[in-house]
């Protein structure tokens, strides 16, 4: 059969007979409108919501004061998980370092499970995967598994998060594995985990969210099974906790939390009175320095070259004020990332920190904003690396850029901030886990969620007044810095919050006899 007699089968069949005659006929294609309904074609049937609004987060109080809140969304796949109001920040009562040997422990044996493989080959009958986080203000206990599993799921949480054995083997281990973690964080060539950690040390000096993340070396041998259950005792109690699900419907996530949550006593007992530190974070400023050799981070065929690192922050706000907005705005629209990023659409080549610094200066290697809020507190942060030789030159195109954020804001680069914002947002939110997280950290600090498009309308109003306003509000704190490496060119702490009150961000001149 010829091509065209195929061809004019199809037509005749869509368009009819006439069609076909014009096509045959030698005049091309025929002329149809694909804005219009095509003829003969039954009218396409949508699907639709049925009574509320389907992605609305559902949220439920139980009688002890556990809030389950769940999202429904299309899949056999679901993600469901514990997520507890306790991190670092609430050590002040405790050697440091008990959030980190709970997120190493986590899963391990429990009073229904011999095993942490016990558990895992439980989870994959169902296909599951499980996973511990610790944060400076949250411990979340999560599991990604098929639908159908959801009882097993939630009665496996309750185990792992209330019940677990806390054996002496398992605290040993814990202990290897906590000293490792902490050698490598000294070892590893990216100095951003170190950073972040000092920045919060200097920025919080001894209080809450600037109590050390990571366990200090000091402390591994002083905590045992006796204080870690001294710490969940006050801290793990159902009223600070979310039992957050996405992809189940409400009632079952529910029906699980009321089997398996409601009256379960937990292994350490419960206290009746709960010691929980509610300490407000203090911002203090002030600097943290960690005289370091970096020559030999990275060796091998292309070795890194020798890097000094500095990270300069101030107070933003919390993420529960209106101004957290704006915040993340201006923090999208300085960007930044590496001399070596690959550009295109999407990559932040337009950010200012790309094309005042980066562009400008090709000695520097890095210069990257950054933005950690809480919620009684925030921090935007610039980190930036370069040769030892010329950090103080580093340092006074980093306060340059912090002052010239008080500046009117362009049209385009507001609107592109925005948009890419936006993007990012909706572009995370299309996975599982992500909304997971979301739902779970949103209802443990607020007790309710904001949805996407609510937080899109607010980024849409943000306008260049607004990054003025807390750009001027944020340069009134006394900065915060961390710098590692070969520090004999960096600034004093003195100059750099001298240059930060300066209309123009530089350094004091320094005047030397001998060079």
């Amino acid at each position: 059969m010829s091509r065209k007699t195929n061809f004019g089968r199809f037509w005749s069949n869509v368009y009819g007979i006439a069609a076909y005659r014009k096509y045959s006929s030698g005049s091309g294609y025929p002329n149809i409108s694909l804005s219009s309904p095509l003829p003969g074609i039954p009218k396409p049937v949508f699907a639709s919501v049925d009574g509320h609004e389907k992605y609305e987060t559902r949220i439920t109080t139980l009688e002890n004061g556990l809030k389950v809140a769940s999202q429904n969304k299309f899949g056999q796949f679901c993600t469901v998980g514990v997520l507890v109001n306790s991190g670092s920040r609430h050590e002040a009562k405790y050697p440091s370092g008990i959030a980190h040997f709970v997120e190493k422990l986590s899963f391990s044996s429990t009073a229904q499970y011999g095993s942490r493989d016990e558990i895992l080959l439980t989870l994959e009958k169902h296909g599951g995967i499980c996973d511990c986080q610790t944060s400076r203000d949250t411990t979340m206990y999560a599991v990604s598994a098929e639908v159908k599993g959801l009882d097993t799921v939630v009665s496996l949480l309750s185990d792992a998060v209330l019940q677990p054995r806390l054996l002496d083997e398992e605290i040993e281990m814990t202990k290897m594995a906590v000293r490792f973690e902490l050698e490598d964080l000294n070892m590893r060539p990216d100095p951003e985990p170190l950073l972040t950690e000092m920045i919060h040390a200097a920025a919080y000096r001894g209080n809450t969210v600037g109590l050390p993340r990571f366990c200090p070396g000091d402390n591994v041998d002083k905590i045992d099974k006796g204080v870690l259950h001294s710490y969940l005792r006050n801290y793990y109690c159902p009223e600070r906790m979310v039992l957050a699900g996405v992809g189940i419907e409400h009632e079952q996530l529910v029906e699980c939390a009321r089997k398996y949550l409601l009256n379960v006593k937990p292994v350490w007992g419960t206290s009746s009175v709960a010691n929980v530190d509610l300490s407000v974070a203090q911002y203090t400023g002030g600097i943290v320095k960690m005289e370091k050799d970096m020559s030999d981070v990275s060796l091998g065929p292309t070795p890194i070259p020798e890097l000094t690192h500095i990270m300069i922050g101030l107070e933003s706000c919390s993420f529960l004020e209106d101004d957290f907005i704006p915040f993340a705005v201006l923090n999208m629209m300085m960007g930044g990332g590496g001399s070596f990023s690959a550009g295109g659409p999407g990559k932040g080549m337009f950010t200012r920190l790309y094309l005042n610094v980066l562009n400008r200066h090709h000695w520097m290697y890095n210069a990257t904003s950054y933005h950690h809020s809480y919620e009684d507190s925030g921090l935007l942060c610039i980190h930036a690396s370069a040769d030892p030789r010329q950090v103080r030159e580093m340092v006074e195109i980093i306060t340059r850029e912090f002052i010239q954020m008080a500046g009117n804001a362009g049209e385009m680069e507001l609107e592109r901030a925005k948009t890419q914002l936006k993007s990012m947002l909706m572009m995370n939110l299309e996975s599982r886990p992500v909304i997971f997280e979301d739902v779970g950290r949103q209802v443990l600090s607020t007790g309710k969620r904001k949805l996407p498009h609510e937080l899109c309308d607010l980024i849409s109003n943000v306008t260049a007044s607004d990054i003025k306003r807390v750009t001027t509000k944020m340069l009134r704190s006394k900065p915060a810095v961390a710098a590692l490496g070969d520090l004999a060119e960096l600034p004093s702490y003195e100059h750099i919050q001298a240059a930060l009150s300066s209309k123009d961000g530089r350094l004091p001149r320094m005047y030397r006899l001998f060079r």
